[in-house]
């Protein structure tokens, strides 16, 4: 190992010298990886060309192999048997005659590329004018003595083509790196080593041998390139004096390209050293200096001045046209600027790219940045839009821009322009960001606010109305007691009997005329109110209904307080305010998903940001919105009480009005999912497959808001609904409806609700009562309310809930009624009417519950002198399906009209005992 170390820093000559020593060291010197680590330094040793190569051969020999034996009539060599017979599945493990050809091949094969490589080796040689002896350059291919050319027969010089190209004509082969090195050395090391030595510029005898610029390029930068394999004694040196020439060598060239760049010589000299300085080392030397001589890094002022889109504007306002023409003007320069590219450099030098780096930071950035800040301090609104103008300006100045040759595909050139005129706006990317969400979230509540302080606005309006008169009154009433106890302190003398007598008498029937009609307005209240609409409909803007006459005692006065916030629920959330947040909204992405599409870091906080822009629009939308309007709505819908209004509608008012509520909900639900797939989703500012995207979490927490405000509001809307009918039991059944024989029972002083007395079962109506078909039609019209503004598993449940509850007060009023037996016929038209309607909600629980209520009325049919039959049903559990007990069932036989006659012989049939008495 010590001495592989010693091996890998000697120079090339030491190297062949070593390997004469003994066998061993050769093996070492001419190990295939030493050379290719040098190739590799080189940078022209290509593994994967090596590789494939080296499989190649490999399947070329056996291929050949394969095909010999063939030819000799063998698939493969075959072995004898301990029975002395071939066997033919066996194979040969070595055969010593293939092996001595094989050697002997491999000795031919190797001595022919020696010979091959000598005569390569002998006629690169120098003129001996040069001064340059190849005495002691080494021979790489053999271990013969180096070859000394004599003076009387001097080799012919080798032309300049095959160096100037030797590195393009080397092979990555495995086992002939020692060979491909060689081509190398033999034709750069003497012109490396001469000029390592050279003390001025015109020492070296690269710089005579070749004549012409370019050629001197090419060589220079070829043994720039050797130079990275030279590890031995010395390479510091060497390497400082071929950076030294080749910077001489480049100045020289840039300076006759300058001279071509102030004459205009486009095509003459500004081409022509172009070419070789991009040959020596790329051109970027000539590159930066075309780019930072261009009058439009220095006259951009000609161009225009961003001070001019404020001149001669209102405060607030920006004129984006001086900023339009600006680009224009540059654009149209840097389009002829293009035509000068393409005529001077190859197609190969990206030069645009430079030179548009260049324009970006010395000229459209030197004007958008004080145009930007001049914009911010004279508003955020001017800003904001300001800068949304500007970066569309610049993305079609960047589309503008005309493609030169060689600069790649359009669509590639143009992703590269705009990429570079992006970086522009990277300084102002996280100010306008920020700028732009608080400025939107400052406006959508500013929006929500004042349309919160409205309705409060006209709310407080209609209470001050609806309590002006009957503060009025109070202060008249202190007043009044006031004087009259003033009056009643004087003297009496002071005061005439016979007027004051009539004065007291009138003050006194005026005000006992005043009172009674006070206390007989609590009885009219409802005939002050105004009826609530049947038909819903969506308010055009946001009132507070008030009721055309002003109520006069306060008990009026809080009811029609009550009455108009009732009907004011459908405003108490907007969708034309929810339509101006979207649209605010709207505008705000437009502006920030330009920037969304640069590439980097930039773009994906403009992405975030987008993404914050919804979340605030849902957060202001839902929490301090609709939450607040839908919070509202319950409490009013909690304070309601069906008996402080009027019932001249079937509609229950509030919960209609809720409902509505709700549709308004739906639709700004809808319209929220359109806005989050149009503008976010289809213009991939968010991906809705991530469930950890913080977009589609608010999105769901909004939806899942506005589901739970609706349960609540159905719930609570359910209880009012119920409350309806609870409130209707009460006030339209008649005691005679289900027991019409008490208006002619004896000693009786009551008459029926229509007040007809003397009516008989003859002409009583087996039809459903009034009431029933009046619950029926109240429930019906509110369940249907629900169709298209719920799911079904909504309106599922909400039916289901309004069933069982119907179910619930239907049980609780039978318990209060006293039944005979030909108001069970009545009682039993009722149930199956309200059966009837329990089947169109499709509910299949309902269904047992309502047959069992069904089997439940037969018990007031059943004759008195049939109590054992009674009896058995009262006691027949499966009967009614589970849905009663025994002791369930026995209560509401008790509400018969003749239970007490049949108590009796019910129980002795039911118990086996009858009434016990005690002696």
């Amino acid at each position: 190992e010590i001495i592989s170390k010693i091996l890998d820093h000697l120079p090339v000559s030491d190297l062949m010298s070593f390997a004469r020593v003994c066998r061993r060291l050769k093996e070492m010197i001419y190990e295939d990886s030493r050379w290719i680590q040098k190739l590799k330094d080189m940078g022209v040793w290509n593994e994967a060309e090596a590789r494939q190569r080296y499989e190649e051969a490999i399947a070329a020999r056996n291929a050949e192999l394969h095909r010999q034996r063939e030819a000799a009539g063998l698939k493969g060599p075959k072995g004898i048997g301990s029975d002395g017979r071939p066997r033919p599945d066996s194979m040969t493990i070595f055969d010593i005659a293939e092996e001595e050809r094989r050697q002997k091949q491999a000795r031919e094969e190797e001595e022919r590329r020696r010979l091959e490589m000598e005569r390569r080796r002998n006629t690169m040689a120098i003129p001996p004018e040069t001064g340059v002896s190849l005495q002691n350059s080494p021979n790489l291919i053999s271990m013969s003595s180096p070859i000394i050319p004599q003076k009387s027969h001097v080799p012919p010089v080798q032309p300049p083509g095959p160096i100037l190209s030797v590195f393009r004509n080397i092979v990555s082969a495995r086992g002939y790196a020692r060979y491909e090195y060689a081509k190398i050395h033999g034709a750069l090391a003497p012109f490396y080593f001469n000029l390592a030595k050279a003390r001025t510029h015109t020492d070296p005898i690269l710089f005579r041998q070749f004549r012409e610029p370019e050629e001197q390029a090419i060589m220079l930068a070829q043994l720039r390139i050797f130079a990275k394999a030279d590890s031995s004694q010395g390479w510091k040196e060497r390497l400082d004096r071929l950076e030294s020439m080749t910077s001489i060598f480049e100045n020289a060239a840039l300076r006759e390209f300058e001279g071509g760049y102030e004459a205009q010589d486009i095509d003459g000299r500004m081409k022509r050293y172009a070419q070789v300085l991009i040959h020596l080392n790329g051109g970027q030397a000539c590159i930066q200096l075309f780019v930072q001589k261009h009058p439009v890094m220095f006259e951009r002022e000609r161009l225009g001045n961003p001070m001019d889109c404020f001149d001669g504007t209102a405060p607030g306002i920006l004129n984006t046209q001086p900023s339009l023409e600006f680009f224009t003007r540059l654009s149209d320069i840097i389009n002829e600027q293009s035509n000068v590219i393409e005529r001077v450099f190859p197609d190969n030098v990206n030069v645009m790219s430079a030179f548009l780096e260049r324009v970006s930071e010395d000229v459209v950035g030197e004007y958008v940045t004080p145009l930007l800040d001049e914009a911010h301090e004279r508003g955020v609104e001017v800003y904001l839009k300001g800068i949304g103008a500007i970066f569309a300006h610049l993305r079609q100045f960047s589309n503008s821009i005309k493609r030169p040759k060689g600069s790649g595909s359009e669509e590639r050139f143009r992703k590269d322009v705009w990429q570079i005129m992006a970086r522009v706006f990277e300084p102002h990317v996280d100010l306008y960001l920020q700028e732009e969400l608080d400025y939107f979230r400052k406006k959508a509540q500013d929006v929500v606010d004042e349309w919160g302080k409205k309705v409060s606005e006209a709310d407080a309006a209609t209470v001050s109305l609806l309590m002006s008169n009957v503060s009025t009154r109070e202060a008249d009433k202190r007043d009044f007691l006031s004087t009259f106890k003033k009056v009643i302190l004087l003297p009496v003398q002071a005061i005439p009997l016979a007027p004051f007598g009539n004065k007291s008498s009138q003050s006194t029937t005026t005000y006992t005329t005043k009172s009674l009609e006070a206390s007989t307005s609590n009885l009219t209240i409802q005939d002050q109110l105004p009826s609530r609409s049947s038909t819903p409909g969506i308010p055009s803007r946001a009132s507070t209904p008030v009721p055309p006459s002003v109520p006069t005692t306060e008990l009026a006065a809080k009811a029609a307080i009550m009455n108009s916030r009732l009907e004011g629920i459908r405003s108490l959330f907007s969708i034309e305010v929810a339509l101006k947040l979207v649209h605010s909204a709207k505008a705000s992405l437009e502006r920030a998903a330009q920037f969304a599409k640069i590439e980097g870091q930039t773009g994906e906080e403009a992405k975030e940001q987008c993404e914050a822009i919804f979340i605030t629009l849902l957060q202001v939308l839902g929490t301090s919105h609709i939450k607040t309007g839908f919070d509202k709505a319950l409490a009013h819908l909690a304070a309601y009480n069906p008996r402080d209004v009027s019932h001249n509608s079937l509609a229950v008012a509030p919960l209609v009005t809720f409902l509505e509520l709700v549709n308004i909900g739906d639709l700004i639900q809808q319209m929220v999912d359109v806005f989050y797939e149009q503008e976010l989703v289809a213009q991939k500012l968010t991906d809705k497959n991530d469930f950890l995207n913080p977009a589609a979490k608010e999105k769901k927490r909004f939806e899942k808001m506005l589901d739970e405000m609706v349960a609540a509001g159905l719930d609570r809307g359910i209880d009012v609904l119920i409350n309806e009918v609870d409130y209707l039991f009460a006030t339209t059944q008649q005691s005679t409806d289900f027991n019409p024989g008490a208006i002619t029972a004896p000693g009786s002083a009551t008459t029926s609700g229509s007040g007809t007395p003397g009516h008989h079962s003859s002409d009583f109506d087996i039809g459903p009562t009034k009431t029933a078909l009046r619950i029926v039609e109240t429930v019906s019209s509110h369940t249907a309310l629900l169709n298209g503004l719920a799911d079904k598993n909504v309106l599922d449940v909400f039916n289901h809930e309004v069933g069982m509850r119907l179910f619930t007060s239907l049980c609780k009023h039978i318990k209060r009624q006293r039944i005979s037996v030909d108001g069970a016929v009545k009682l039993i038209s009722d149930i199956n009417h309200y059966h009837s309607f329990i089947t169109t909600l499709h509910i299949k629980h309902l269904v047992p519950s309502f047959n069992a209520l069904r089997e439940l009325s037969q018990i007031y049919l059943i004759d008195a002198t049939h109590a054992k039959q009674m009896a058995a049903i009262i006691a027949d559990t499966s009967r009614f399906g589970g849905i009663f007990r025994v002791e369930e069932v026995y209560e509401y036989a008790e509400r018969r009209e003749d239970w007490f006659r049949v108590k009796k012989e019910v129980e002795k049939a039911m118990y086996g005992f009858g009434l016990c008495l005690v002696m």
